[in-house]
């Protein structure tokens, strides 16, 4: 029996993925005038640590779980997924970078079976196959593919080994400390990269974009965490594609570029990808 989808919920994530988008377009706008991309991303995790940390509601019980490897594993992994998407956005469209971006869906659900698991249902499958065949058409390995493109892939992979690792501690650790703990560790990992590569000053222009990085990116992932405690996995993951819809907008809006004929091909191959597999969770929803 079909079951419509909560709008609050649906416009929520959406809201999540386009604040997550703009503030990947003002670390993309801050690398393309000349700053590193390490430090972009040293800057994104710090401003955010220091925003959010006194809403995060540490308890000194907690503390000891900034020592725990699989939290440190976990950090590691999203600072280097957002050092290798900055990376590309340096030289690369916008769109074109969450089109390979979206390997990681495909990570993720690969090593979910592996280490977790988890039960392969048939339908997603097939929908992450067709979902994979968008995102070669976008990345073209082989003929014509930019290294930039190549981290874009790398991003996606860091990002599908992150989110498995998200999951394998979601009942161990509270929302809120899992996204604290991941922009602290991640700004104490990257500081020792991005000290050298710090401008000597900062113009207005160039905070307020460190700013709107960093907190579009942030606030965007807090949605995400207050969402995740009561909507299935399999429900928000296809509104996540709804970043390649937000990407292509902006790269037209403030960089003036459009992905090619075959790159926009392959983005409407993984939205409809996306589209499906929303139509198939809200099939399976638990009728309330």
């Amino acid at each position: 029996m079909k079951h419509n989808i909560p709008l609050g919920m649906l416009g929520t994530v959406v809201l999540a993925m386009t604040l997550i988008v703009i503030g990947d377009t003002a670390g993309k706008a801050l690398t393309v005038s000349g700053a590193s991309p390490f430090f972009v991303a040293w800057s994104r995790f710090t401003v955010a640590a220091v925003v959010l940390l006194p809403f995060a509601g540490l308890r000194s019980a907690e503390l000891r779980g900034f020592l725990d490897w699989r939290i440190i594993l976990r950090s590691v992994l999203i600072a280097t997924g957002i050092l290798c998407i900055l990376t590309a956005l340096r030289t690369e469209p916008i769109a074109n970078v969450f089109g390979g971006f979206f390997v990681g869906p495909i990570v993720a659900f690969a090593l979910s079976a592996l280490l977790l698991k988890e039960k392969a249902d048939p339908g997603r499958v097939a929908l992450l196959l067709v979902s994979f065949v968008g995102v070669l058409l976008v990345v073209k390995p082989g003929f014509g593919m930019q290294i930039g493109m190549g981290f874009a892939l790398l991003a996606g992979c860091f990002h599908g080994s992150y989110l498995v690792a998200t999951r394998s501690l979601a009942g161990r650790y509270r929302p809120k400390f899992l996204l604290i703990s991941q922009l602290i560790i991640g700004s104490v990992v990257l500081l020792p990269f991005s000290y050298d590569e710090m401008p000597q000053s900062i113009d207005i222009t160039g905070g307020s974009l460190i700013l709107i990085s960093a907190l579009g990116s942030a606030a965007g992932n807090f949605l995400l965490v207050m969402v995740n405690r009561t909507t299935p996995p399999n429900v928000v993951a296809p509104l996540i594609y709804s970043q390649l819809l937000a990407a292509t907008v902006l790269g037209v809006l403030v960089f003036g570029t459009w992905p090619d004929g075959l790159a926009l091909l392959g983005l409407g191959v993984i939205v409809l990808s996306g589209l499906s597999s929303l139509w198939l969770a809200g099939r399976r929803m638990p009728q309330v």
